[in-house]
């Protein structure tokens, strides 16, 4: 078949927002007898060790294996569109039970929580990579830089309360680790051009999913850190998208010709995606690159502020937007999941 288009996207923050596209088209899609499959991101009260229900997806990764799995039914026939949808209303549902909210998040048990498993990866990322503490860390600031510039730009940068930018592990800031307390939804619509052409969707407003590569490693957690700190599974997604797309997105990024968003929760994630993709030959070639070129359309996880499975939704509705109406017309997203031991890749763009 042709390539799938998405071609409906919206999403709400704090309740504030237009989810409206996603509405209109279902509305469309169901009257005219279009074959439509419902794909949700698990909120974080679903559970990390609960059984995973049919169409159900859990993860940072899971907005990219989502996408990847609306292909998949697109272009075996099973259906003329795929919605995709996360809601986590973070905020109110858990005001009064913060405790509940730290337990959820807790997925590596009491003896090793999120930041503390994520140091262990970063050490043995540091170990991979022939760098030191010192230089992850001077790293890990010019990351926050790039992200505060772009947030800048985009007019949405507010500066976080100074203890944030205290230390709160050997390696990580607060600023650095992002699970903001927010109410988020979002949708995606993803079909068939002729699904388009039944909801009257303009050219302009279609964006192809050119290609979506994923990698995982043998298991996650803090027992498979060295597996998961070579990255080898993120550099197989990565190539597996730009395979399918057909595309040197690193050619077309440094062109200024393609737009980017790294998954940017805890540093480790975005320099080894950096590194996975080819961006940048090598650790020490990250910082330059960071100062000439925006990494994120968003500002990244704590800026951006998408909760808990959903940074990856974020990030696809707002690249989605980006592309109807910038001059590039390409963008790659990126999604990690748990203790990164899921990777995944989406190469979206204009014909």
């Amino acid at each position: 078949m042709k390539t799938p288009v998405l071609f409906a996207a919206g999403k709400t923050v704090d309740h504030t927002g237009d989810l409206s596209p996603i509405g209109r088209a279902e509305e469309k899609l169901n009257t005219s007898g279009a074959e439509t499959v419902l794909l949700r991101i698990d909120p974080l009260s679903q559970g990390w060790n609960t059984p995973l229900d049919e169409g159900h997806f859990r993860s940072g990764c899971a907005p990219v294996e989502a996408l990847s799995a609306a292909c998949v039914l697109l272009r075996c026939g099973e259906c003329d569109a795929v919605v995709i949808k996360g809601t986590d209303d973070i905020k109110t549902e858990y005001k009064n039970r913060q405790d509940k909210r730290r337990d959820l998040m807790n997925i590596y048990g009491g003896t090793c929580p999120l930041p503390e498993a994520y140091t262990r990866l970063a050490y043995a990322f540091i170990d991979t990579v022939n760098t030191t503490p010192e230089a992850f860390k001077k790293t890990a600031r010019d990351l926050y830089d790039n992200y505060r510039r772009t947030a800048v730009k985009n007019n949405t940068y507010r500066r976080p309360d100074e203890r944030w930018f205290g230390y709160i592990t050997e390696l990580f800031r607060g600023v650095d680790c992002a699970n903001p307390l927010l109410d988020f939804s979002a949708g995606l619509v993803v079909g068939t051009p002729e699904a388009a052409d039944l909801c009257r969707v303009p050219g302009k407003n279609r964006v192809g999913v050119l290609g979506v590569g994923l990698g995982e490693t043998s298991g996650d957690g803090p027992g498979h850190i060295n597996e998961i700190a070579s990255f080898r599974h993120l550099s197989s997604a990565w190539n597996g998208a730009c395979s399918q797309a057909g595309v040197d997105f690193r050619s077309l990024f440094f062109q200024g010709r393609a737009l980017l968003e790294a998954y940017t929760c805890y540093p480790v994630v975005p320099m080894a995606f950096l590194l996975a993709s080819g961006i940048a030959g090598s650790f020490d070639e990250i910082s330059n690159i960071l100062k000439n070129h925006d990494i994120t359309i968003t500002g990244g996880l704590n800026i951006a502020r998408a909760p808990w499975n959903n940074p990856a939704l974020n990030a696809l509705v707002c690249m989605y937007e980006c592309l109807c109406s910038s001059k590039e017309r390409i963008g790659a997203v990126h999604g990690n999941g748990g203790l990164g031991y899921k990777q995944g890749v989406a190469l979206i763009g204009k014909p």
